[in-house]
């Protein structure tokens, strides 16, 4: 049954919609490092004006500079705003609005919440990641970026690698070490890292695609207000859980549904190049087309059973590990159905999509926590099965350093 308070909301929406927004010409940049400083500042005046009419926030509270709508809510605005254009930041609309945000409202202060959703939500905060580093990726909790208390502050002292989209971030969420003399899961706290402070540097990293989303980060000495510790200091391990549900896709309130139409960016790849009659071809589109339906299925039976009974982040992980198996087979069929489009095309145009996504098919199955990691996951958290040994779960994390260095396991 309709409800009318949604039908009546999804009106409005569209009214404003349409005498406000731009329609989308439907083009997609194949790189991310395609935008520039321009196209930011133009996407952050476009979310500054959703805010002001009331249309940013749509589900955050209302004490937080939200609207206090539901999901619902959300999403009937997405349907009245689909084929127009809204604030593109890249990866940073992903970072901030998907996982920071939500990670912000489930578990930092609320001076911390007062202080920066309400700038997030009008567009003057872009925020990305600052998780991995030269010598710490899956192991998340072998990081080495140093945080020193010092007075009503902090003096961070590190490295940061792979941050996506961090050229044009405004803050990082940033995890530190803060006590060295405890087991590694121990001892960390997470910062919101000013990246425009003195001593915050931030280059762009050349990728395999041509592109350059991904960043580096060198923090020397950046300063940092108490106040901007995320969590509690020195529990960083249980706010990282936090975080990681959001990351792996879980709770963002996507309006996932189950794909009716078989694999559209294929069907056009191979109707391009005149092949859609062809038996091979339309038998890739279909397996395509299985694989889209039951990742979907897979997406809203866990999110259904997180949000009745709780499961975090080991639940989040089926949701990951489908990305990093999936992507590479599915780029493999675009970059077969693409054939010679796929591997040499003009400077614009969609046939260097197959060719772009084959190149980044295997991002999902190492960043944010690879295969394996995920695998562990699922086995020990979900399933009950017996941990994986470790040497050093329970050394003092400086005699980790200390062992490491004489190539001690014991």
């Amino acid at each position: 049954m309709a409800d009318p308070d949604l039908d009546d909301y999804r009106a409005r929406a569209r009214a404003w919609v349409e005498a406000n927004l731009t329609p989308d010409d439907g083009a997609r940049s194949v790189r991310g490092s395609d935008q520039t400083d321009d196209d930011i500042a133009a996407a952050r005046a476009l979310q500054r004006r959703l805010h002001d009419a009331g249309w940013a926030g749509i589900d955050v509270p209302k004490d937080y500079g939200g609207q206090g709508l539901t999901v619902e809510h959300a999403a009937a605005f997405a349907d009245a705003a689909s084929g127009y254009r809204l604030p593109d930041f890249g990866i940073l609309s992903l970072v901030t609005f998907g996982i920071v945000l939500p990670t912000i409202v489930a578990a930092c202060s609320e001076s911390f919440k007062q202080r920066h959703i309400p700038r997030i939500l009008a567009g003057d905060e872009l925020w990305c990641q600052l998780l991995s580093e030269p010598g710490a990726g899956s192991d998340l909790a072998g990081i080495l970026t140093r945080a020193t208390r010092e007075g009503d502050h902090w003096v961070v002292q590190g490295t940061k690698v792979w941050s996506s989209g961090a050229v044009f971030a405004d803050f990082g969420l940033c995890i530190t070490r803060t006590d060295w003399d405890v087991p590694k899961h121990a001892g960390l706290t997470w910062f919101a890292m000013p990246l425009r402070a003195p001593g915050a540097t931030v280059r762009p990293i050349r990728e395999i695609n041509g592109g350059w989303e991904f960043c580096e980060a060198f923090l020397d000495d950046v300063v940092v207000d108490a106040d901007e510790v995320m969590g509690e200091v020195d529990a960083g391990w249980s706010f990282t859980h936090t975080m990681l549900v959001f990351e792996r896709g879980a709770l963002r309130g996507d309006k996932t549904e189950i794909p009716a139409e078989p694999a559209p960016d294929l069907v056009a790849a191979a109707r391009r190049r005149g092949t859609l009659a062809d038996p091979h071809a339309r038998q890739l589109i279909a397996t395509a087309h299985v694989h889209d339906v039951v990742r979907a299925a897979l997406v809203l039976r866990t999110e259904r059973a997180m949000r009745r009974g709780g499961g975090g982040g080991a639940l989040a992980s089926y949701l990951k590990l489908a990305k990093g198996i999936y992507d590479p087979v599915r780029a493999r069929i675009g970059m077969e159905l693409g054939g010679v489009d796929a591997v040499a095309w003009p400077s614009s145009g969609e046939g260097a999509l197959p060719g772009i996504d084959y190149l980044n098919g295997r991002i999902q199955s190492i960043a944010g926590g690879s295969n394996e990691m995920q695998r562990n996951g699922i086995a020990e958290r979900s399933l009950g099965l017996p941990r994986e040994p470790s040497f050093d779960r329970d050394k003092p994390f400086r005699q980790v350093l200390a062992d490491a260095q004489q190539w001690k396991a014991r």
